[in-house]
């Protein structure tokens, strides 16, 4: 029971830092320093409360507001939801490439079709054109 709680901590403070490295740009620069030390740097509430010259409860009020704006600006704008998109388009398009390529060294040997190639390049273009139609 205490793993899967401490699994859950962590799943979360791993969200909270991606969400960190989108977003926080936008926080308050003193709320972001204190987000930054409690999620990056792994301080206690009391370490960076001791820091700050603030209360412990002052840090977690903090933290909190924080990783609600942060979750915020993600369902209002989606940037990481739009980046994980196009970074598997980008994979897609690199194992078609990687594909073709063997195809290609191996054309001679096997005389298989340019159909199968064909195909490959098709979808590179379409995933290509995608991409650049979502950013």
């Amino acid at each position: 029971m205490e793993e899967l709680v401490s699994d859950d901590k962590l799943k979360e403070k791993v969200e909270l830092s991606i969400l960190f490295d989108f977003y926080g740009e936008l926080l308050k620069k003193h709320n972001k320093v204190i987000f930054e030390d409690y999620i990056l740097n792994d301080l206690s509430l009391s370490e960076i409360a001791e820091d700050q010259g603030i209360s412990r409860q002052g840090v977690h009020d903090i933290v909190k507001r924080c990783s609600k704006q942060l979750k915020d600006y993600e369902e209002k704008l989606s940037l990481i939801k739009k980046f994980e998109i196009a970074k598997s388009k980008v994979n897609r398009i690199k194992e078609l490439l990687i594909q073709t390529k063997e195809l290609k060294q191996t054309k001679d040997s096997c005389k298989t079709t340019d159909l199968e190639e064909l195909t490959r390049l098709e979808e590179i273009i379409e995933l290509n054109e995608t991409i650049l139609k979502d950013l």
